[in-house]
Formats: structure tokens, sequence, C-alpha cells
């Protein structure tokens, strides 16, 4: 059995609460969602804007919480089980700090970026994995409440910690990386991305540049060799007085990629790493993939890591749902393919993706077919940036485009209409004239931001194809 990420009296002594309970009561890790709690894991009552964590106290105490962290004014309830405080933000926070000040051998990384940072989180659970426990937040639990929770679940023994750190307005990022506390700060890449927060590029590379502002004396920063704002990152990396890595194809990169051969399902990488020669596969497709492994072995050989092993271990990495994953529906002769990528969009991950799909080759799929959905909080460039993608949509060979959103609309009339498969003004309203367009043969990207709501069109699709037949 594993040891428990805390007891009840730490977890008091930590957030500086009063509980009636058994001090050494077992508590096996922390949770903010009664719905997905487990047994034995102890609540935080959050007040998010939507809902108060503390309706819920009831419901997460009888599914067996071993406890719940709740303010002072909560009404009288399981006493034993109740750790009352000032404010549990605060509360979750404190043990968040508390997490990470216990983690004295363990080498604590974090990852941010406009594009990238969850996929690269992934990729160094994986690389990380055959040299020691590893502790990665999950999900994307980047922001004010899922650094400090991801910190608070990380086990005392864990080798590797790997954080996840997201922003849309400075300031954001200073506050996470200060409770991370990483002693390997990434920055994938600097994209026009949150434009409706800030009023240049060069302003969001600030603001990621404040992930080094946490570093550990001595700490090493990454930084995307080929990005045009590398030179930016690098100043606000040694003011922090970091050790500089860069990663890409530049020649003055030190985590340099060689050469690439890209397929639909994958990548074969020649790489020199810190000045060892390294040759490996990607188990999942895209140039952009490609770059940030390089981030992650880098890092790995930073983290005293066996740099062959995660080199190996690369060719098991997946696309995951909503980022990339492929489904194959029907017979081997009547298939049709879905790439979801419905999670997020921003220009950077839009160009990426339909270059991503731009590899298909016309012998597996004679339609390359792309829909998508507006990205949001781009500002007054949003037209601007929605417009053009027609050229990426052009040099990776789509064949017709189906679009929704008033910003996607301005793509849609930018496009020859030879490329134009439908337009609505949302999500709902193109799905039932995108699965009656399409079928056998087509291969289908589906990508948007969140409140595009494309994954209702991916579930729509296999809804559409996959009852028919069955997948391979």
């Amino acid at each position: 059995m594993a040891e428990p990420v805390w007891t009840l009296d730490e977890i008091v002594t930590a957030t500086g609460g009063t509980c009636l309970g058994a001090v050494e009561a077992p508590v096996a890790g922390l949770s903010i969602d009664s719905r997905s709690l487990v047994k034995g894991e102890g609540f935080v009552a959050i007040r998010g804007p939507n809902r108060d964590g503390h309706a819920f106290v009831a419901a997460a105490l009888e599914q067996g919480a071993a406890c719940a962290v709740v303010d002072r004014n909560f009404p009288h309830g399981d006493e034993e089980r109740l750790i009352r405080v000032g404010n549990t933000l605060e509360a979750l926070n404190a043990l968040g700090r508390a997490g990470r000040a216990r983690a004295r051998h363990t080498v604590v990384i974090a990852v941010t970026g406009s594009v990238g940072k969850t996929g690269t989180k992934e990729a160094l659970r994986l690389t990380l994995a055959p040299s020691g426990s590893v502790h990665a937040s999950v999900k994307s639990f980047n922001n004010h409440w899922g650094v400090p929770l991801s910190l608070a679940n990380m086990p005392k023994d864990t080798r590797f910690g790997v954080f996840e750190a997201g922003m849309n307005h400075a300031g954001e990022i200073d506050a996470l990386t200060k409770l991370i506390r990483p002693h390997i700060a990434i920055i994938t890449t600097v994209a026009p991305v949150h434009l409706g927060f800030f009023r240049s590029v060069e302003e969001i590379a600030d603001a990621k540049a404040e992930i080094f502002r946490g570093l550990e004396r001595g700490g090493t920063a990454i930084i995307n060799r080929d990005s045009p704002y590398y030179e930016r990152l690098k100043s606000h990396a040694l003011k922090a007085g970091a050790t500089i890595v860069g990663f890409g194809e530049a020649e003055g990169a030190e985590a340099r990629l060689v050469n690439v051969e890209l397929y639909p399902d994958g990548s074969n990488v020649n790489a020199n790493i810190l000045g060892t020669p390294t040759s490996y596969s990607l188990g999942a497709p895209g140039r952009h993939l490609v770059q940030n492994s390089l981030a992650v072995l880098a890092t790995v050989k930073i983290a005293g890591a066996d740099l062959d092993l995660a080199a190996r271990a690369l060719s098991g990495l997946h696309a995951q749902a909503g980022r990339g994953a492929r489904t194959l529906l029907g017979s081997k002769d009547r298939r049709i393919a879905i790439i979801d990528e419905s999670y997020n969009a921003n220009p950077a991950s839009m160009r990426a993706a339909l270059a991503t799909l731009g590899l298909t080759p016309r012998s597996e799929f004679c339609r390359r077919v792309a829909v998508l959905g507006d990205m949001l909080e781009l500002g007054p460039e949003g037209q601007k940036l929605h417009q053009g993608l027609a050229e990426f949509i052009d040099g990776a060979g789509v064949d017709v485009v189906f679009v929704c959103g008033e910003l996607m609309g301005s793509l849609y009339q930018a496009l020859p209409t030879s490329r134009r498969g439908a337009y609505a003004k949302t999500s709902e309203e193109l799905a039932p004239r995108l699965v009656e367009a399409v079928g056998p043969g087509d291969v289908i990207m589906v990508k948007g931001s969140l409140g595009s709501r494309m994954a209702p069109l991916v579930e729509a699709l296999k809804r559409r194809f996959g009852a028919e037949t069955a997948s391979v």
C-alpha cells in the first residue's frame, strides 16, 4: 500500500487550521472535485467563479473523504473530519508550499509556453519514468488552484516533479513559479496567444519569462533557440542567474536537431543533446513535437536521468484526446480518420495541426478535411490572424474546410470556392452538415478554442461512422 501523502495533523499544521480528529489519521491525497474524489483523499472546498465547494462537503464525506478543509464559518458537522481555516484557497496554497518544501531530494521542473505545455509535461513524465519515480500535474492543472493542488499531491519520495504553469495575464506565472521553485524551467515557444490581454507578443514573452523568477539557485532555463524572442527570454533568464540551454535547429542550440523524417504517425529524429549524439523515434506526429522533444531530452540529461532510456521511451509517446489523438473507423478499404485537436487553439498550434494533417499520404486517404472553430482571446488582431490561416491550409494541401464561429467566417471568405465545405455560426449548427458531407477516404482534423465547442463535432463524427463499422 502506498504511503499516505499527508496525515491530518500535517494538514492542520501546514494550513494553520483546527480539527478535533485523530492527528495520525492518514490522508491519501487531496482533491477539489467531489465527483472525482477517491476514498481516503482530503477534500478542499474551494470557492470558484461558478460554484462554492462548500456545497459539496457533505457529498465528499459520504464518498469516504478522509477530511474536508473548510472555512471557519462552515456549519457544524463531522467535526473530527473538518479542518477549519480562514480561507480555503490560501490553505491550498499553504499545502502546495509545504509539499514543495519537503521535496528536498526531488528535481523539480516547470514548463510553460504559448503552445505545447501539456504535451511537453507528458513527454517528461514518460521519459523520466525509467530513471525514478515521477509526479506530474494531471490534465492541464496549471493555474492558481491547479499548481498548488499538484504540489500538495506530490509524494515525499518523488525523484522528479513536473509542473505546468499557464497564464493569460501578466503576473500569473510569477506567483506560480514562486510556488513551484523549479530547478529547471522550460519555455516551449512564444506566440500571439491571449492578445486580448496584452498589447504585443513581446509582452507575452515577458510574461512567460516570469517562470525564471522562481528558479532555485544554480537553475537552468531551457529556451527555444529558433524563436524570434530567444534573446529577450535569455535576457530575463540571465537576470535570474540561470544557466541557458537553447533547443532547436539553430547552429547555436545546445540541444540541436540534426535531421528528421516526418511521418503521419510519428517521426525519426537525429539530434545532439548537450554534446551527446542521440537518435530516437517519436510515437506521435508533428514537427512541433520534434522541437519540444529536444527540450525534453535536454531536461532529462540536466536532471541526471538516463538519456538513452529516455530517448527510447519517446517511441511510446502518443497524442492525447483533444490534442491530436487519431481514431480510425471503418474497414481497411473504407476507412475514415478523425484527428481530435479540439481542446484548444491559437495561431501557432493551428499552423502546427494543419502541417500535421498535410503529412497524411494521398495513398491512404484521398481527401484532407479541416474543421475549424474560432481561436479566442486574440484581441483586435483576431480577424487578420484567422484570415492568415488560408496560406497554411494551402501549404498543407487541405482539400475542403468546414468552419464555425464569427472569426472563422473571415477565413472562410478568404478561401477559394473549391475549398469551402460549409460555414455555420456555431459548432452545433455545423454538425449535421459536416457528418453528411464527409465519409470513407477522408482524414478529418477538428480544431478550435475550448470556447468554440469543437469536441462535440468529434463525438458526432464517431457516432456517425463508428456505429456503422468497427474501429481498426
